[in-house]
């Protein structure tokens, strides 16, 4: 086990003291920091996703608004 040592605001470490108060804060931060990397793990993983898919789309032929539209008419006709 780690010990690990953060400076905080005064007002951040009341409220929390508040917050948790009778609960085992090393338990809490514990917990708070798996939370905080498992949102920065998702985080990467949609810049990555939208990475992939700007990457995909620059390799797509641009189109029309006119060829749009006349999709749409063909498949509405269908």
């Amino acid at each position: 086990m780690s010990t690990v040592n953060f400076s905080v605001p005064d007002e951040v470490k009341n409220a929390f003291n508040e917050a948790y108060k009778g609960q085992n804060k090393s338990a809490v931060i514990a917990e708070l920091m798996r939370e905080a990397v498992e949102r920065a793990h998702r985080k990467q993983l949609h810049r990555d996703a939208c990475a992939n898919i700007l990457a995909l789309r620059a390799q797509m032929p641009t189109v029309s608004a006119e060829d749009v539209q006349a999709a749409r008419d063909e498949l509405r006709q269908s």
